[in-house]
């Protein structure tokens, strides 16, 4: 199957470790251009390597996604390498497990407005080209309750948000959708270190799966790739769980 993204220039944001990352290497392997920011400047420049090695252009830059003006900087500073947008994949997530005042500042600025500010940004340059894709990572924990609650309720604004900004943008051929990750383990990750010092709640998890067993940032990046290819050109306004069968709701 021809996805026709060859050429095609990619922003994703926390780009260098897990989803982000596997959806930069899916996308450059098929012949797209990417832009990807992250904290860490260890992580980001083995990523560089990594895509370059893919033949595209690779553009990086450290970067706290919850600092307005150095997310601006880092936005304006792809479109001036480039020359233009195609796809924005919001992924940067601050993680937060609990209910502190902190946990709730941090989801907000960073899982949402970020993903706000990035998206009212590339907007302006994906209607000049006439098209665009925009995707966001929420979570099932955005469809669900019970989870941890700053980070459950900044993913569902994502998915709300995502729908609002699907139909306004339709008419300028600019497709939004949102997908919804289960559980995914990967080195570094959240999970596995659920699996080191929380062994019965990593069990637990395995056992809500329909599939038995946590996903991978691969299977996530090969669903992403697809979503913002022309093969999904009918595609827009949806969120898709991917999760094993772990989310059960009729809604």
């Amino acid at each position: 199957m021809d996805l026709q993204l060859k050429g095609k220039n990619a922003i994703i944001t926390g780009g260098s470790k897990g989803i982000g990352k596997s959806i930069a290497l899916h996308l450059a392997e098929e012949g797209v251009n990417i832009a990807i920011c992250a904290r860490g400047k260890e992580a980001l420049q083995k990523t560089k390597n990594e895509l370059l090695e893919k033949g595209v252009k690779v553009f990086t830059q450290t970067c706290d996604v919850g600092d307005s003006e150095q997310f601006n900087l880092f936005l304006t500073a792809v479109k001036n390498e480039f020359g233009s947008v195609d796809i924005l994949v919001n992924n940067a997530s601050a993680l937060t497990m609990g209910d502190e005042y902190q946990d709730w500042e941090a989801s907000l600025q960073i899982d949402l407005m970020a993903s706000v500010r990035a998206t009212k940004k590339v907007v302006p340059w994906m209607s000049e080209s006439g098209s665009g894709n925009i995707l966001f990572i929420s979570s099932v924990s955005g469809l669900e309750s019970g989870s941890p609650p700053a980070y459950a309720a900044a993913k569902a604004a994502l998915i709300s948000y995502s729908k609002t900004m699907a139909v306004q943008l339709a008419p300028q051929h600019i497709r939004v959708n949102t997908i919804a990750p289960g559980a995914i383990e990967f080195e570094g990750g959240l999970w596995e270190m659920i699996k080191e010092n929380n062994r019965p709640f990593y069990d637990m998890a395995i056992d809500a799966s329909p599939l038995g067993r946590l996903g991978t940032p691969d299977e996530i990046a090969k669903v992403a790739t697809f979503l913002v290819s022309s093969c999904a050109s009918l595609v827009t306004g949806t969120c898709l769980a991917i999760d094993g069968g772990s989310h059960k709701s009729n809604l």
